[in-house]
């Protein structure tokens, strides 16, 4: 409670909104999986982008990279990576900040493994020991801002 209290507002909000979003991610992408999850998120996000050069915005995307960590951390529920990188793409798409979600696969002692993590400006957000490396990203782009998908399309 003393850390939390030690936060700033900004932090505290997305702190407290990526521990009620990360269980229900989780549920929903046991419940009806992966589309129908992202495509709801989708529907909630901002229609404006922020300045991208901007540093202010880049301290932005990474404390809301830290408190979905920490949500992780102290929550009562541990999703998977999809979950938390969701999430993250989630609140980051909230205040208009662009991100791109990402899967990745990789082969270990014979064993396909997959992991998923968040993008911004070509480097991962709060991935540790950058665990991202060590996975073939998938060359699809799996998530973007609506308005991003339209300039795209153009």
């Amino acid at each position: 409670m003393r850390r939390f209290s030690a936060l700033g507002r900004p932090a505290q909000a997305l702190f407290l909104r990526a521990l009620v979003t990360l269980p229900l991610v989780s549920l929903s992408l046991r419940l009806r999986g992966f589309h129908p999850t992202r495509t709801t998120l989708k529907r909630r996000l901002a229609h404006s982008l922020a300045q991208e050069d901007s540093e202010s915005v880049d301290k932005q995307a990474a404390l809301a990279a830290r408190m979905v960590h920490a949500a992780d951390r102290h929550g009562l529920v541990h999703p998977s990576c999809l979950a938390k990188s969701l999430t993250l793409w989630w609140l980051l798409g909230r205040q208009g900040i662009t991100s791109r979600l990402r899967i990745g696969i990789r082969k270990e002692n014979g064993e396909l493994q997959a992991h998923a993590w968040v993008e911004r400006k070509g480097t991962a957000l709060d991935e540790p020991e950058e665990l991202d490396r060590h996975y073939a990203a998938f060359d699809r782009e799996l998530a973007r801002l609506p308005e991003e998908e339209r300039s795209a399309g153009e």
